[in-house]
Formats: structure tokens, sequence, C-alpha cells
């Protein structure tokens, strides 16, 4: 049995679920997301928990046993609290700020980035060095954060560049031969 499979969703109060042919539709406080799920397996709900079941034991069935539930309980998640991903900037001058609902970062180009956010996904820049990346649908989220961390990744030598909060880089040694010593003779 899937260690993960196995484990029940809890469905929290002010959450309504539905799972009929192959689709897995959840609507909560934050809004609503649909997840497409194998025929063969079953979602069914248990009071305020939901069980993903799988029909036997082979190869296929095991594989996404573990797949559907991780997949419903991150929408269920996402319609109750929603999903944030933290970014900061790491250099002289890098900075952040909102542009109605758009990302404008100024990261060392000779012109602001600016990164509209897609429907679902919203921006928040607390400090000018951090930005906030949320919504309700943590794949959608994730992209967006990958996506705006891509613009400039951090720099090898320096450490430069968008990270993830907390996010270790570790940093390349210089040039050695650039110590000052004597030359040849």
């Amino acid at each position: 049995m899937s260690r993960i499979g196995k484990q029940p969703i809890a469905v929290p109060s002010g959450v309504t679920v539905n799972a009929q042919n192959g689709v897995f539709s959840v609507k909560g406080p934050k809004g609503e997301l649909t997840v497409p799920y194998n025929n063969e397996l079953t979602i069914r709900q248990d009071g305020d928990q939901l069980l993903v079941e799988r029909p036997s034991d082979n190869q296929k069935h095991r594989a996404l046993h573990g797949l559907t539930r991780t997949l419903v309980a991150n929408a269920v998640k996402g319609v109750s609290d929603g999903f944030t991903i933290n970014l900061e900037l790491r250099g002289v001058g890098y900075r952040a700020k909102l542009t109605g609902k758009a990302l404008e970062l100024a990261i060392g180009y000779s012109h602001p980035v600016v990164i509209e956010p897609p429907a679902g996904v919203t921006f928040a820049v607390p400090e000018p060095t951090k930005i906030d990346v949320s919504g309700i649908d943590k794949q959608l989220v994730g992209q967006v954060a990958a996506n705006v961390r891509e613009v400039r990744k951090p720099d090898a030598y320096h450490g430069k560049g968008v990270r993830f909060v907390g996010q270790q880089i570790a940093l390349k040694a210089g040039k050695a031969g650039a110590t000052g010593g004597k030359g040849k003779k």
C-alpha cells in the first residue's frame, strides 16, 4: 500500500468537494479548483475526510495512487489556505516594486523587467528586496516563482540575483593567481 496514498485528506469546514467522471472539483473561501485524475481510482468522502483508493496493486495503480492523493490534497489546501513562495533579491541596486498588478524588477539590466502575473496569482512586495508570489494553485505559484527567479539566477561567484528565501548558494572561488605575489623570473 502506498504510504502517501493511504493517508486521509482532512476537509476543512467551508470547503465542498465533488469527484466524478475523472474530475475532482473543490470550492472553498479562496476560490475553486479542478484536478483531473484517472477514472480507475476512486475518491470518496468519509465524513470530513477524503480517501483515495486504488482497484489493484499493479504498478500503474500504485504509481497513480500517491500522485492523485497529493494533487487532491494540494487542491484542498489551496482553496482553504492558499500557497505563498517568498523570493529575495541580492545585489547592489537590485529592487522590486509593484506597478498595478505587475512586478517591476530593477536587477542590473539596462531596463526594468516587468512581469505580468497570470490569472490566479498575485505578487506582493513587502520590502524592496522581498517578493511574495501567492495563489491557490500550487503548481502555478511554483512555476511563476521559478519564472521570476529565471530573470536573474543567483551568480555562482558573488551570489547576486533572485533566490528563494533560505536558499543556500554554493559560491565558487575566484581566481587563485590574483594574490599579488611576485611574477616569474
